[in-house]
Formats: C-alpha cells, structure tokens, sequence
C-alpha cells in the first residue's frame, strides 16, 4: 500500500451564489490537475447526509485527508470527520479553506482562489506561502478627476516636491464646486476658495495638467503602473490658443451647456466658464457643424492664429508611468425624470437643485437673478434675464435619495445645500415665499444646525413629511405633501419648484473600477479597505481613492479625504519601496513557496 498523502477535495455550493463569482470550472481543473489531489466533489453532487455512501468514495480512492474549499465550509466538517472515522481513518484530517477571508470572491480573483486552494491542499498556512515583496516605487503619481478631491490631492503631493499628473475627463477642472455660488454653512462664495486652487493647478511645476482625457488601460502593479490615457481630439492647441474669443463670436452653431446644466446654450466652439482652467477654448464634435458633415470651417476662417485651429484632429493615446493612483472620479446627481410624480422635464419650472445653483449664480445664465425657465425661438427651455421672477418656491429634500425605489442611502449634503438655496431665494427676492418640504432634517456638521435655525428665522416655512407629487394647477404649481407636525395633507401653489437631487455613483464608476481592480459596494460606489480605519485605500495596493466617488459627502469631507490620500501616496514615495499586497502577488509564486515548504511528501508504491 502506499503511504502518500491523497487529497479529497470538496467544494461548497455557497460558491456559486453572484453571477460575478468565482469561476468553479477552472478551480475544479486546476484541482484536478494537482497530483496531491486523488478526488474532487463538485458543488451540489454530493449527499452530506449518507456518510457510508461518502466513507465508500474515500475508500475507493484511497483518500486520508479532506479539504473543504468555500466562503464557509466549517458547518461540513462533522460530516466528513463521520465518513473518514467510519473509512477507519484518522477524522481530524478535515481542513477548511475560505476564500472570502482573503477577498478572493469574484471572477476576477479565481487565480488567487487557486493558489489559496493549493496552500490547503499541500497543508501550508497561505500566510507563510504569500509572502509580501518589497518593490521600488516610482515616485510620479496620477490623479485621475479634476475636482476639489483631485486639485487638493495634487497639491498637496506637488507642493511635497513630487511630480503628478492630474486627469480630467471634461474641458476644465473644477468638478461641481466650481458650479455653486456659495457654499455652507458659511455662505462663502465658492469660486473665491476653488479657482485660487484651480490656477495654483494650472501654474505648479510639478503638475502635468491633462484635461478632456480619460484613462484607457491599467497595467503593472503596486508601485510601477502603466496607464494608456486617451486624449479625445480638443481641436484647439493648447500652446497657442490667445483665448481672445472671435472663434466663439463667429460660431454659427450652438448646444446646451454642460456647465450650467443645459439651463442655457454655448457655442460649438467655447471656454467651459470664465474661470476655466486651463482657459483655452475646445470643440465639441457632437454639435460641431463642420465634425458633423464637413462644412463650416468659420472658426479656422477668423482665428488670428495660425494653424491654432484643427477640426481635422483625431483622439490619441499617450502613455505615462505612475507608482500610484489616487481614484477622485466624484458623483453624479439622481435623474428626476425617474421620478415621473413630480413631473421634472413635462413642466419647466420644475428644476433640479444644480440647475437651481447656475440659476443664483452671479456667472450663471441670468446674472444672479432667479427667473423662470421660457422658451426661445427655436423651442429651447432656458433661463435669461427678460423672463418673469417668481413670488414663491418650495424646496423638495430627497429626491431620489432615502427611497426604497431608488436609493436607500441619505445623500448627506441635501440637507444643507437645500436651505442654502432658500437662503439665496430670500436674499434676492425678499417678500418670497418660500417652503422647505423635508423628511428629517440632516444638520450633521460644525455649524450645520445653527445654519438650520437661522433660516428658519429668515422666515422660511419647514414642513416636515413626504412629498408625493407635483403638478400643474391654475396657471401653478400645486405640491402635495403631508404635513407630519399638523397631521394633514397640504395642497401648496408656488411659483417655482426646486427639487433637491441626491448624490449617486457616476454610470462609468464600474468601467473604473474594472479597470483599476477596485471594488464597488452595492451602491456602486468604491469600497475602502475599512471604513473606519483605512478609508483611502483600497484592495487594491497602490490605489486610494478621495472624494464623493467613495460615498456621498460634503466638501469639508471631500478635502480632508483628499488629504489623507494624499498623505498615503507620499508614504510610499518617501520610503522609496510599497509591499505588495497578496492580490498583487503572482499566484503561481505563491504555489511554488507552498511547495517548497509542504510537510507533505507524496510516495510511490514501491
């Protein structure tokens, strides 16, 4: 008879419970495939409860250990310690193996799975076969989102002395923030706090600045990636564009604009905003007569500088070396039109909070001034001066937020932006009336609840409950709400609506995440290591994320994660070498050390 160690391999059903799950196929191959393994059962063909039937298989093939492979196989093991006692063997020699301790649960992770399968099957504790390397860093590091997540984590590396790309998908940097008009609770004007950090971007000797790009590819590990960037075709050269603005003034075409949320309308060829950086004009090829069918060319025509202009410029792909990646991709805000009760998008005084913001925005369409949304000539819902001003506006929190047919989570920010906006109402049209419709009030910051009260005194009216829809009534709109304090339900008019959208994970977060090997919670946002002791880093060695792309927050929130990501790259850039974490680690090296050091030793029949 022979002595050798001869292996059963069982594999649980729990396995197979996510259409993003390990793939069972090759793990059962590559079980088979090991000379130390004599049989496998795969998941559901095996009865538990018959241990004579299963005493009979381990006899048959000689088997004297098991191992249980599973996100939670302990609750077996009894039932294979009966089927080997009853084979006359030894039933102690059942071993448990989880892949979920070491987060190895997705399709993505099945060669880490198989490495912590053979760890098991050749007896040796994974810990001491995934032994972490030390690897050089490369000190350069991409940011990928140019809001203030992504401008306060180049900072602070650049102003370290270290050199950083920072990548944005859009024309300018600045994200949301460089939208709003004031922030809160402090009232301050945004744009005084962001654009001195946007033109510090622009002029620091140790940022690469890459705007209208976007990541393509991601290859390498922990401390020496490769990132493919796409650098979509701006059709206006950088280096010697005047910004003089003829171009724009002679551009016969025109699309909304996506800085102040389609509430009015740019020309083909445009600066974001004002304070843009970097404050270069760029084309739009979607609304671009001349990318569209050929003709125009008028912008070429009147450009003093020449050559300054290509509409024929193609998209290209750069390459660049970074040790990390600081993830700042930001949010996206919920689609009203989802919500078909309040009736955003059929009646155009319907507004979403972030048109709301470009609406009191003293760069906005209007100057600052609140109108109501009309009609131009050729049928564009916008807002401009000459329109109307409305006497009443209610505020609707939770939009989108804080629903079970849409999201479950609290936005955070809703809250607070919601009575800033009726603050600026009161401020620009004081005899206004102005309703605030709220489910709970969310006062959760420094300063937040004092900011709370001092609305209420400024005479805003609270009404506390749900709203269930909005439409048109007499010539208005007509709110109805339940009044929770008063036990009633209120049917209010108002001149204008303001619904407060609540935050989401941005559509191509998964695209991301995909391409980064960064995990995403149910939600769809990215998922940190802990979230109450590593909330910058992720699974994924190298790679921290910042910003709203993590979880809905606020700003002061928003910097300080900036920071603290921030100040873990240059950690590693400091110390000059990473330790690879074990998904960066090669599977088939961590095989060969648990060869190397198994107490096994398989023998031939002699």
């Amino acid at each position: 008879m022979s002595n050798a160690v001869k292996t059963g391999v069982y594999f649980c059903k729990n396995l197979n419970g996510h259409p993003d799950s390990i793939q069972l196929n090759e793990l059962y191959a590559f079980a088979e495939g090991m000379e130390e393994v004599s049989h496998i059962w795969k998941a559901g063909d095996l009865d538990l409860l018959d241990h004579q039937k299963m005493a009979g298989v381990i006899s048959t093939r000689e088997i004297n250990r098991i191992v249980l492979a599973g996100n939670s196989p302990g609750f077996i093991q009894p039932m294979f310690a009966k089927a080997l006692a009853a084979a006359g063997l030894d039933p102690s020699q059942v071993t448990n193996v989880s892949f979920t301790e070491y987060n190895a649960t997705r399709q993505k992770d099945t060669p880490l799975a198989e490495a912590i399968l053979a760890c098991a099957v050749l007896d040796v504790p994974f810990e001491l076969a995934a032994i972490p390397d030390e690897v050089d860093v490369n000190p350069d590091t991409l940011v990928i989102g140019g809001g203030i997540a992504g401008i306060q984590a180049a900072l602070e590396i650049a102003n370290a002395g270290k050199k950083v790309y920072l990548l944005e998908r859009t024309g300018t940097i600045g994200g949301h923030m460089a939208m709003f008009d004031k922030t809160f609770p402090t009232l301050d004007c945004a744009a005084c706090i962001l654009t001195p950090k946007m033109v510090e971007i622009g002029q620091h000797p140790n940022i690469e600045l890459m705007t209208y790009c976007e990541v393509d590819g991601v290859n390498g590990s922990p401390g020496n990636f490769q990132v493919k960037v796409l650098k979509k075709a701006r059709r206006v050269n950088l280096a010697t564009c005047i910004g003089c603005g003829i171009c724009t003034e002679k551009c016969p075409a025109k699309a909304p604009s996506e800085f102040d949320n389609g509430t009015t309308l740019r020309k083909s060829i445009y600066i974001p905003f004002p304070q843009a950086v970097p404050n270069k004009y760029l084309i739009d090829a979607d609304s671009c007569t001349y990318v569209k069918n050929g003709k125009c060319g008028v912008c070429v025509k009147f450009c003093p500088v020449e050559n300054c202009i290509n509409l024929d410029e193609k998209d290209e792909t750069v390459d660049i070396d970074v040790g990390n990646i600081i993830v700042a991709t930001g949010f996206q805000t919920f689609d009203p039109k989802r919500a078909e009760q309040y009736n955003y998008g059929t009646l155009p005084n319907v507004v979403t909070s972030l048109e709301f913001e470009r609406l009191v925005n003293a760069a906005g369409p209007t100057g600052g001034l609140i109108k109501f949304r009309e009609q131009d000539k050729k049928g564009n819902w916008i807002f401009t001066e000459e329109a109307g001003e409305p006497k009443s506006v209610a505020i609707i929190h939770c939009i989108g937020s804080r629903d079970h047919n849409y999201n479950k989570y609290c936005s955070r920010v809703c809250c607070m932006y919601s009575l800033k906006l009726a603050h600026l109402v009161k401020e620009k049209i004081p005899n206004a009336e102005v309703y605030e419709f709220y489910i709970d009030m969310r006062a959760f910051g420094k300063g937040y609840e004092e900011f709370s009260e001092r609305i209420k005194e400024e005479g805003v009216h609270m009404i506390r409950g749900r709203t269930a829809r909005v439409e048109e009534k007499d010539g208005q709109l007509m709110v109805r709400s339940e009044d929770i304090y008063e036990e009633r339900i209120l049917e209010t008019k108002v001149d204008m609506v303001v619904l407060s959208v609540g935050l989401e994970a941005r559509e191509d977060a998964g695209g991301v995440a995909s391409m980064l090997g960064i995990e995403q919670g149910e939600e769809g946002w990215f998922t940190e290591n802990n979230y109450l002791t590593e909330p910058t880093s992720t699974f994924s060695g190298g790679i921290t994320i910042a910003g709203a792309c993590q979880g809905p927050k606020d700003i002061p929130d928003t910097v300080a994660q900036a920071s603290a990501a921030a100040s873990r790259v240059l950690q590693t850039i400091l110390r000059g070498k990473i330790r690879l974490g074990i998904k960066d680690l090669p599977p088939e090296k961590i095989i060969e050390n648990a060869r190397q050091i198994s107490p096994l030793k398989m023998e031939v029949e002699s």
